[in-house]
């Protein structure tokens, strides 16, 4: 009966939070296990009792004031330094400003918001079709799961008790090659379709721009430097990376308003308390989840299907890609975490840190495919094209996806190399 509830409760449109702490309830009283409810409060509570939790607020908070300060306009500006001149130049300026964007918001969903206002009218107004110039912002979006800092690694590092700042390293490699493979894209797109040319800034306007943007990279290099480098902890970073954010808007940019940073951190407390309390949720859930050794009963049914770890990582990947159709990615990592972790980890032996990759850059696919597709549904709202134009683009960038999704799987030291 529980798993029935479960279903009902998910699909009748309740916030993945309650469905987690109900199912959790309704198996106790079901299971007749009442004495389980004298520790449920606290079980609730050591959910949210992690020191790292803390970083979701504070990157959230970062990505806030890079966009109220003006960065992401500059961070733009600098990509067409590099890229601007080729055919299709604009395309590419996207997704090289999608990787600085990626490396300081984190959440793919903020990331498509962002990047669509800013870039899909730049785009349309030097003859790029809409629905194409709304697709690659949106394909420029899945870079935030795996370039650091990201959301998804800061909630499967805590639920799979693993470092942080590992989890940081473990998405560069990975976060670079999807990087590779979308400028691929591209190009194989500018043989059938002709992509407007763009034209290389002078020297002199290159070296505004860089030098207008020299501020706003110290946000992605005090995050990732400070964690490579053994100075700080993601959380550490993040609360440092969003004093230089205030800093460089209020002081050097001039676009930041101290007398409306209460309506910003309103905004940030609101976002990151729906997730910090999934996570409290996920461990009430995982907690009834073990107790009911669901883990162990899913994986000797594995067992007899296959004892590759790679086929298992290709049979997860297709389960996930389903998940995340229905499901958002913070919510399906909180839900499967508990339950596959420990059959990769105990019956494959597949590192947690490459597991952790693979699984993020799976659930987020499904923000851009029907029938949820909130990113799809954000790039549309936020560009003017509709959700059909945007995915004849996207299927391309996809497909690219997918490919790297088999090559992570079936290569995991390309994850778990800088570790």
């Amino acid at each position: 009966m529980t798993p029935f509830i479960f279903a009902a409760l998910l699909f009748g449109a309740v916030p993945i939070a309650l469905v987690l702490i109900l199912t959790a309830v309704w198996y106790i009283a079901e299971s007749g296990n009442t004495v389980l409810f004298d520790s449920f409060m606290q079980q609730l509570f050591s959910g949210v009792e992690n020191y790292g939790l803390l970083a979701i607020p504070l990157f959230m908070l970062t990505g806030e004031l890079m966009n109220e300060g003006g960065m992401t306009t500059r961070l733009i500006n600098a990509a067409r330094v590099f890229v601007g001149g080729f055919r299709g130049g604009l395309a590419y300026i996207n997704l090289l400003a999608n990787m600085f964007m990626a490396a300081i918001i984190g959440s793919a969903a903020s990331q498509i918001a962002v990047m669509s206002r800013a870039m899909v009218p730049a785009m349309e107004k030097e003859g790029y079709d809409k629905g194409f110039a709304a697709a690659t912002t949106a394909a420029g979006g899945l870079l935030a799961p795996v370039i650091p800092p990201s959301m998804l690694f800061v909630i499967y590092g805590v639920l799979a008790q693993i470092p942080i700042g590992d989890m940081f390293l473990a998405g560069i490699i990975p976060g670079f090659i999807l990087v590779v493979v979308f400028f691929l894209v591209i190009t194989l797109i500018g043989f059938f379709r002709d992509m407007p040319k763009g034209a290389w800034m002078s020297r002199k306007e290159a070296q505004a721009a860089l030098l207008a943007c020299l501020p706003a990279a110290l946000i992605p290099a005090s995050i990732i430097g400070g964690i490579l480098f053994g100075i700080a902890t993601p959380t550490e970073s993040a609360a440092v990376a969003s004093l230089i954010a205030f800093l460089i808007g209020w002081l050097i940019y001039r676009e930041i308003n101290p007398a409306k940073l209460g309506v910003l951190f309103a905004r940030t407390a609101r976002n990151a308390s729906m997730v910090i309390f999934m996570i409290a949720a996920a461990n009430v859930f995982g907690w009834v989840i073990i107790y009911e050794a669901l883990p162990q009963k899913l994986a000797s049914l594995i067992v007899t299907i296959t004892a590759d770890p790679f086929i298992f990582l290709l049979i997860v990947n297709l389960a996930l890609l389903i998940v995340g159709m229905l499901i958002d990615g913070i919510a399906a990592l909180i839900l499967v975490t508990p339950i596959l972790l420990p059959i990769a980890m105990n019956n494959y032996d597949i590192d947690p840190f490459h597991f952790g990759v693979v699984m993020s850059l799976n659930l987020v696919l499904g923000l851009l495919t029907p029938p949820v597709g909130v990113g799809l549904y954000i790039a549309s709202a936020m560009s003017g094209a509709s959700p059909g134009q945007i995915l004849r683009a996207l299927w391309p960038f996809l497909l690219a996806v997918a490919g790297v999704l088999i090559l992570l799987s079936y290569f995991p030291w390309l994850s778990t190399a800088l570790i």
